[in-house]
């Protein structure tokens, strides 16, 4: 019996890290649907393509987060300190409304999506998703070199930029 749930444990947690060791985005990811400030569907894979050759730092967020709210002034200090970054927001927000005026409030500098189905919808289980602010920083060449970071992990994600650029 002890043999089984060992076993059961090694393989829920091999399940578990097995995204993480991935360096791309699943075919069901990037085949989602996201929508523009301006009230357009794009694919997430299109979004990608559109940051080809830079550094890129997805943000996924929502205005009603208050762990989102309280990391916006490290994603500005952030921003300073690697100007030829390029940044992507999406947000998990329920209301096109908010989304907007969080945008807005926090004056949020980059590309913004919307994900209309929310952290539990199609987009969020399609990455993962199981917390915000959630931080994914692609290289140049579009590889996943850390899929998942929290707000408590900025160190380790601007430690990861200088060595990008």
């Amino acid at each position: 019996m002890k043999k089984i749930v060992l076993l059961l444990v090694i393989l829920v947690v091999a399940f578990a890290f097995s995204n993480v060791e991935s360096d791309t985005f699943s075919k069901k990811a990037l085949s989602k649907k996201l929508i523009t400030p301006d009230n357009k569907e794009i694919s997430f894979k299109e979004i990608l393509k559109k940051h080809n050759g830079k550094v890129t730092v997805i943000e996924v967020w929502a205005s009603w987060c208050g762990d989102c709210v309280k990391a916006m002034p490290k994603v500005k200090e952030m921003q300073a300190n690697n100007p030829n970054v390029d940044y992507i927001f999406i947000s998990m927000d329920k209301v096109f409304d908010k989304w907007q005026a969080g945008i807005e409030k926090h004056e949020l500098k980059g590309d913004h999506y919307w994900a209309t189905d929310g952290m539990k919808g199609e987009f969020g289980t399609s990455i993962d998703l199981d917390w915000i602010p959630r931080y994914i920083i692609l290289d140049k060449k579009g590889k996943i070199v850390i899929y998942r970071a929290i707000e408590t992990d900025f160190d380790k994600i601007n430690e990861q930029l200088k060595k990008l650029e």
